[in-house]
């Protein structure tokens, strides 16, 4: 490897490196912690001086002194749930399942933190574990889209976003992926100017920077491929209407064509009708309410524009084989009669 450069040097200002606390729960999300972490480590070094460390602690820390990633990796904790400095900057890295993750002690800890003013964020799942917490009410905040549904649902005192990342006050979140490098670059560059930001971003080979307001996800038209503005307009309707869907007679009039015009639009560029893919829209939300949530099945149901449980369960079986209770893990004896 050749001789390590050196780029940027920090602002005048900046004399002590910022300490980052990275709290690990149990499957987090691999790609979001090596991310924001590798972000620091390159700081350093394409400043050519100690501008940031790192500490990794977790509450397993009592117990087996580590943790697994969702991949299945093992990481070592160098601590536990200590007291920190009200200088340092405190990220939980989220993962599958977060919602089994925020026991009392974390959500407690995480409390008492805040009340002393440390700066706390939640990488790709982990604002689920803020917002329970209540260190997100009023705020903005984001979430990794597939946890969208269910966060709305659990905190509506939350306004969530479809940002990359977020920061309102001392509270940062993000969407997962690689939206902690975007998160930490834009910490650099406020930190120690967009100089080294765009440096560190150039050795992660890191060629599209994206700030706080770009979305998360492509919108459902591009993302599979809709380039026809009418029916862009009616999907996004859609998306934006699943407790209380519209008729396709009422959507087609909303962007000015015919029923029987909708009806095409949707046989050729989605090779469906636009009633098929709207149920779609509303059992795919309901089967994120019911793998990410407590809400009954009903509560569900109705969530999603279904006024009957048991036409709930028919359409429900129909697309994913199997009932929702049975989705959610409730033992038989507890679903109703045409359920078994």
């Amino acid at each position: 490897m050749t001789s390590t450069p050196t780029y940027p040097h920090p602002r005048a200002d900046e004399t002590r490196p910022r300490r980052f606390v990275f709290v690990l729960l149990g499957d987090f999300t691999l790609m979001s912690f090596a991310s924001a972490i590798e972000a620091l480590r390159l700081a350093n070094r394409m400043s050519g001086k100690t501008l940031y460390t790192w500490h990794i602690v977790g509450e397993a820390f009592e117990d087996a002194g580590e943790v697994s990633c969702s991949a299945g990796t093992r990481f070592r904790l160098e601590g536990g749930l200590d007291e920190l400095s009200h200088e340092d900057t405190l990220l939980i890295c989220g993962g599958v399942d977060v919602q089994k993750q925020a026991g009392k002690k974390l959500i407690g800890w995480l409390r008492r933190e805040a009340r002393r003013g440390v700066r706390i964020g939640g990488l790709c799942t982990a604002s689920w574990v803020l917002a329970k917490a209540g260190l997100l009410d009023g705020r903005r905040a984001t979430i990794h889209w597939e946890n969208q549904d269910s966060f709305e649902e659990d905190f509506p005192e939350v306004e969530l976003t479809k940002s990359v990342f977020v920061t309102d006050g001392n509270r940062l979140s993000t969407a997962g992926g690689t939206a902690s490098i975007d998160l930490m670059l834009s910490l650099i560059a406020s930190q120690h100017g967009p100089d080294l930001a765009n440096a560190v971003a150039d050795q992660m080979i890191y060629s599209s920077i994206r700030s706080d307001q770009d979305t998360l996800r492509l919108s459902t038209p591009a993302r599979i491929g809709v380039r026809h503005p009418k029916l862009s307009l009616v999907i996004k309707k859609m998306e934006a209407n699943i407790e209380d869907p519209i008729s396709p007679a009422l959507l087609a009039s909303e962007v000015g064509m015919s029923t029987r015009q909708l009806e095409r639009l949707f046989r050729r560029y989605m090779n469906r009708s636009p009633k098929r893919y709207y149920m779609e829209l509303r059992l795919q939300k309901a089967r994120n309410l019911l793998m990410q949530t407590d809400m009954s099945v009903i509560n569900v149901a109705l969530a999603c524009g279904f006024t009957s449980p048991s036409h709930f369960s028919k359409c429900y079986r129909a697309q994913y084989q199997t009932t929702p209770y049975r989705e959610r893990g409730v033992r038989q004896a507890d679903a109703p009669a045409d359920e078994a």
